[in-house]
């Protein structure tokens, strides 16, 4: 449903980055509206840079003096002669001093006024607020200005389950389950510490936890004229740590009676603040009891998960923001609103979901985004793009329409299959698991669903033909490259002394590679040419002195390991290679043969089933607090710092009892696997052992402190918002 009328601005600046940005920009360009985009030191090569009209630098990486400085938005748009600005989501898009300092400057802000702002955007206030105006509320207590004490005595009164949640919190972030009482003090303090960080505001409230909820929530569009309708509803309560992971309008669980209820209330809260614009009102629904929602909050812009709404309702969510925006009244009316079909959204984020959900930065080397009948593809992703650690690990959105919930679901999965992007970890394997789920299928969903199934996810593991096709891919890698840099013979006209081909004399013998797949797992690979025809021929391998695979390259694409044909994608760089098929992805690297030997003797220095005494830091992060001092006798298992990356907060434990040592404090950069403390491991000497007995174990110790293996892996705490 569009309003084919001129554009009600000729420039329009996005404050914001990535995927949503790019997302923007496309419906700017289509309303024949100049673009521009911000960006800061990080992002200079950014996908939304390239394709907005024009770009401006505003800041170094850090998002707090880039994309969250009003002052350096509002002197791009004095640069630009940007009329009005999108906040996209995220970062400044639910701040009422951002809106009013662009008010004040004359520039018009996509999205409500400060008054619904400032109501809506403090849950407390919001609960508060809504539930004068006949909107139904969840049981608890949301007032300002609450002590811990204060907090810990109402508890009581709520009952347990609870949840901890932050006030000027957004999209799910920063929440924290309390099952005990005796819990609750100790969160409180964590709770309070990622609020402050995340949001500037460390005001929290508390709420009861509801068995088993659905996360419904509904769409608003309301113009300057007084006209507010809904546009369905989306389910999303499939989410990880309050963290929505897949989507899907409109909701399997609503009946028609029960939508329209949800819808009404929803225009309501909307009502209640004289609401402009496209926002979410969030609902937890009771699974057991479908007629029953309750208001959680309102989310005052634009959704991630608006395209799914989009796809059923044939209404650009954000072309109808810049309108609205912009004076115009809405061309259509409640009864013109019609769901048609199902869609389905899964988002991609740059992390391992097998070590954690472990953030991941990197490059990327390759890659390939689904296309195809009822796909469409919200994405950032460029090759050869770098993927900063300073910001959201989400990367794309895949999303599917089907006439029905059942196509959908198949087409989202065939789409995730078809994904390659290698250079970085990302979690399509786990979104293509969690959508074939029998519960998924059937929409038996919940909110806790994926903590329960998760345990049970059987990711792919890396075989032996895996491995022997990602060592033929090095061979071959070799074997094209030698010689041609710098304008050099090709390999073949090389002396044979200077070829990597394994040349000699008499009987050929094996290459060998040392492949390091994971902390304390090296494989041996041996390969020999099983024919004459160089790169594109056939290798026999074996792995660990295994059986003999037979493994060639087919022209056509992918690799036909022992007569069978598999869609592999590869790439190598810097020592590392990645392997990805049907969504699934590893890297492994090749080990030189000092490299292999530290491992070995690491290995050997190390008593089995002995920890690590080195803790070290998963990834490039930011120190946010340090739990203990140097030399502090600390416990297996007790939390000695933790370090914040890609808006995740991941708390760092010692994996032996000791003696830390350790000179990191707040604010402290720190760089991937760098050891950020250490444990000295003191024993008892038994009466009548010698000195020396007691230097060896002193030099024992020291060995094992030596060693450099794999980081302690980390729990990640959600601490920011989208």
């Amino acid at each position: 449903m569009t309003a084919p009328h001129r554009p009600p601005f000729s420039t329009v600046l996005v404050a914001n980055r990535g995927e949503i940005a790019c997302r923007v920009i496309r419906t700017l360009r289509s309303l024949g509206i100049r673009s521009v985009a911000v960006y800061s030191d990080a992002d200079a090569g950014a996908r939304h840079v390239r394709e907005a009209d024009t770009a401006v630098r505003i800041g170094p990486a850090s998002a707090a003096e880039s994309y969250l400085s009003a002052e350096a938005i509002l002197a791009a748009c004095r640069r630009t002669g940007a009329e009005a600005v999108h906040p996209g989501y995220g970062f400044l898009s639910e701040n009422a001093g951002f809106a009013r300092a662009l008010a004040e400057a004359g520039i018009v802000f996509i999205g409500p006024d400060v008054h619904a702002l400032n109501v809506m955007g403090d849950k407390i206030r919001s609960k508060n607020h809504v539930a004068g105006h006949g909107v139904p509320v969840v049981p608890g207590l949301a007032e300002p200005g609450l002590t811990d004490e204060q907090l810990i005595e109402a508890a009581e009164n709520i009952g347990y389950p609870l949840l901890i949640k932050p006030s000027a919190g957004g999209g799910g972030k920063g929440m924290h389950a309390v099952y005990e009482p005796e819990e609750l003090p100790a969160v409180l303090l964590t709770a309070r510490r990622v609020a402050a960080s995340a949001f500037g505001d460390d005001t929290l409230f508390l709420e009861r936890l509801i068995p088993t909820p659905r996360h419904i929530e509904v769409q608003v569009l309301a113009d300057q004229h007084g006209n507010v309708v809904h546009l369905g509803e989306r389910e999303c309560s499939l989410q990880r740590r309050h963290q929505k992971v897949i989507e899907e309008a409109p909701s399997a669980l609503l009946t028609e009676a029960t939508r329209a209820r949800i819808g009404e209330a929803a225009c309501n809260a909307a009502r209640s603040v004289n609401y402009t614009g496209a926002g979410t009102v969030e609902f937890l629904v009771s699974d057991a009891s479908p007629d029953e929602f309750f208001f959680m909050e309102m989310n005052t812009r634009l959704q991630v998960e608006h395209p799914v709404t989009e796809l059923v309702t044939g209404v650009d969510l954000v072309e109808w923001q810049v309108r609205i925006a912009g004076g115009e009244a809405l061309a259509f009316g409640q009864d013109d609103v019609v769901l048609t079909g199902h869609a389905v959204e899964a988002r991609v984020y740059a992390e391992n979901p097998e070590a954690g959900f472990l953030p991941s930065s990197g490059t990327v080397l390759r890659l390939e985004e689904p296309a195809g009948e009822g796909i469409r593809v919200d994405s950032s992703l460029l090759p050869g793009l770098t993927i900063p650690a300073a910001y959201d690990p989400m990367l794309s959105k895949v999303i599917a329409w089907g006439a029905d919930r059942t196509q959908a679901l198949d087409r989202l999965d065939t789409a995730l299959a078809s994904s390659v992007v290698l250079g970085i970890d990302t979690n399509t394997e786990y979104l293509r698991l969690l959508i074939g789920d029998e519960d998924v299928r059937d929409a038996r969903l919940d909110t806790t669903l994926i903590e329960r199934k998760l345990p049970g996810l059987a990711f792919r593991t890396v075989t032996d033909a895996d491995l022997a096709v990602l060592a033929v891919g090095m061979l071959r890698s070799d074997l094209q490259s030698d010689g041609r840099a710098g304008g050099s013979p090709a390999a073949a006209e090389l002396p044979p002394w200077q070829r990597r081909d394994g040349f000699r004399l008499g009987v050929p013998q094996p290459r060998r590679l040392s492949l390091e797949v994971g902390p304390d797992d090296v494989r041996a690979v041996s390969i020999l040419p099983a024919d004459s025809a160089g790169p594109n021929g056939t290798f026999a391998v074996a792995v660990d002195d295994g059986p003999t695979q037979t493994v060639r390259f087919d022209p056509a694409g992918g690799a036909v390991v022992d007569g069978v044909r598999t869609g592999v994608a590869m790439v190598h760089a810097d020592g590392v290679s990645w392997l990805g098929e049907g969504g699934w992805s590893v890297s492994v690297r090749r080990l030189s043969r000092s490299a292999r030997l530290q491992a070995q003797l690491a290995l050997v220095a190390r008593a089995a089933g002995t920890a690590d005494p080195l803790v070290r830091s998963p990834m490039p992060g930011t120190v946010v607090s340090v739990s203990v001092s140097d030399g502090d006798a600390v416990e297996e298992g007790q939390v000695l710092l933790a370090v914040e990356a890609m808006k995740m907060e991941h708390q760092l434990r010692a994996a032996v009892a000791g003696t830390v040592h350790l000179n990191l404090k707040p604010g402290d950069l720190v760089r991937a696997d760098q050891v950020v403390a250490s444990i000295h491991v003191e024993e008892a000497v038994p009466a009548g052992e010698s000195a020396g007995q007691e230097a060896d174990q002193d030099t024992a110790d020291q060995q094992t402190a030596a060693q450099e293996t794999a980081a302690q892996e980390p729990t990640a705490k959600e601490v920011s918002a989208r």
